[in-house]
């Protein structure tokens, strides 16, 4: 059975004090008339009436005696006046925790504020919340996000020529006219963009590098074991290209590629790569790791610059995978009809690499100074690929690029005695066990399962996700220098 004692514990503080006060205008009562009454100090009524108080039942009581009314009327569901219901929701707004967080605190709403500011306010707090849920993105969203960037990447044959000019003017106006991309030069295009560089030993763990904009400072970390190069330049991309602070998660996947994809044309220059990559395959000897090599950059960047330049100037259609050493694929980009495993979505990352293609085999090979290969039978033909196995913090990676069968005679290790078959997309490929395994052992094991903890949680939320602001505030705070 419920109590009044229990309605009132359930009662909306605001409500009921709104309530009240409307019950003790309605009798032409003061605040102060109504506290004598009661026998409470009109500051401690008034806090009730504002509902930054929840009353006792006994002085509940003593209140609804004065005002002629049963307690129970003050702790009705009915609708208030038109007024007093857009009061209280703005007031619910403004003691949110999510208000709060935006160091909004709460205020005292004035009897001449209009109407119209109420509900314009209100309208503001929901525009906060749409703001809010887009940047939260939950991994479904970040994945159609991801898809959506994916097409539009397969749709230019990954090649952005606008980019490719930005880099171009870049070099040019640092008179850098070929060869390897060195830190000193690197440091001069930050010259051009008025950026000073400074290396701390304390950069933000979430971060890879920090911009000061008001300060025109670029800090890295000061190991020796990490190329500055890199991230230094996915830095000042960001201020090449003009980028403002991205609304939505799909802006900022879309401004890290445009990053990425800068520094890369940076790093290796379209003209010199494109020349030295068509005299390669007249030769028949394109490499990876001959570009890698001759712009002293990571496997990963020159696969990544190849499948920029690969079929606007080599007319050959290829692919790239990242596969994380734990099976997952983190990063994909295919133009050759090459059939990935997918979700329901279509989206490439976050699944499974089937443990028959290049990208996993390359794991178990030995042999990790030469590079690997491997002709892959697939339902969509025959596809072969070159491998490298790097390491990072986040763990070892494969990364490999990889072309249809009828163009392999372009490439250097086409004459590999590496094979293997693939039906990555049939669920009886390689994520199904062996019949006979799963007979013997089914009803045998028990593994406990390594939940990811990704797998749990939302994506990072935050204009950029995963950075702890309150982390590079602090940094730059400590950093920034002083007025002379």
């Amino acid at each position: 059975m419920t109590t009044l004692e229990d309605e009132t514990d359930e009662a909306d503080a605001i409500a009921v004090g709104r309530r009240i006060r409307a019950l003790r205008t309605a009798k032409k009562m003061t605040l102060a008339q109504l506290a004598e009454a009661v026998g409470r100090a009109p500051s401690q009524l008034s806090m009730i009436e504002n509902g930054r108080r929840e009353p006792r039942l006994s002085m509940l009581r003593a209140i609804a005696r004065e005002l002629g009314v049963a307690p129970d009327a003050l702790l009705a569901q009915e609708e208030l006046d038109p007024r007093s219901e857009l009061e209280i929701a703005l007031e619910r707004e403004m003691r949110s925790p999510r208000l709060r967080a935006l160091g909004i605190e709460p205020f005292r709403i004035p009897k001449g504020m209009p109407d119209e500011a109420i509900a314009a306010m209100l309208r503001l707090t929901g525009e906060i919340d749409r703001l809010r849920d887009e940047r939260q993105a939950t991994p479904e969203e970040a994945r159609r996000a991801n898809l959506e960037l994916r097409h539009l990447m397969r749709a230019q044959d990954n090649y952005f020529p606008e980019l490719e000019r930005t880099a171009e003017e870049i070099l040019a106006a640092v008179d850098h006219t070929g060869g390897p991309l060195t830190q000193r030069a690197a440091g001069e295009i930050a010259a051009h963009l008025g950026v000073t560089l400074h290396y701390v030993p304390d950069l933000p763990a979430s971060t890879r590098s920090v911009l000061d904009l008001k300060h025109g400072r670029l800090y890295l970390p000061n190991s020796v074991s990490t190329d500055p190069r890199g991230p230094m330049l996915q830095a000042l991309a960001s201020r090449m290209l003009g980028h403002s602070e991205p609304t939505s998660y799909a802006e900022f996947l879309r401004q890290r590629v445009e990053q990425n994809y800068l520094a890369g044309a940076l790093l290796i220059p379209e003209k010199r790569a494109v020349h030295a990559l068509s005299d390669a395959k007249k030769r028949r000897a394109i490499s990876i790791e001959d570009l890698r090599d001759a712009y002293s950059v990571s496997y990963e960047t020159a696969a990544h610059r190849f499948t920029n330049l690969a079929t606007r100037h080599l007319d050959l259609r290829v692919h790239f995978l990242k596969v994380h050493e734990s099976g997952t694929i983190t990063k994909a980009y295919e133009n050759d009809d090459v059939n990935f495993p997918t979700d329901r979505l279509g989206s490439i990352e976050g699944q499974l690499c089937c443990r028959r293609w290049t990208s996993r085999v390359v794991f178990d090979v030995d042999d990790r100074f030469n590079p690997y290969f491997q002709y892959t039978d697939t339902g969509e033909g025959t596809f072969w690929c070159t491998a490298r196995v790097e390491h990072s913090s986040q763990g070892a990676h494969s990364v490999s690029v990889g072309v249809r069968f009828d163009d392999t005679k372009w490439f250097v290790g086409r004459d590999t005695l590496n094979r293997g078959v693939s039906r990555h997309a049939d669920d009886v490929c390689c994520r199904r066990p062996p019949e006979q395994l799963a007979g013997k052992w089914r009803d045998g094991a028990w593994p406990n399962v390594a939940t990811p903890r990704t797998l749990l949680a939302t994506l990072p939320t935050g204009t950029f996700p995963g950075v702890d602001t309150t982390d590079v505030y602090e940094f730059l705070e400590q950093y920034a220098p002083t007025a002379p």
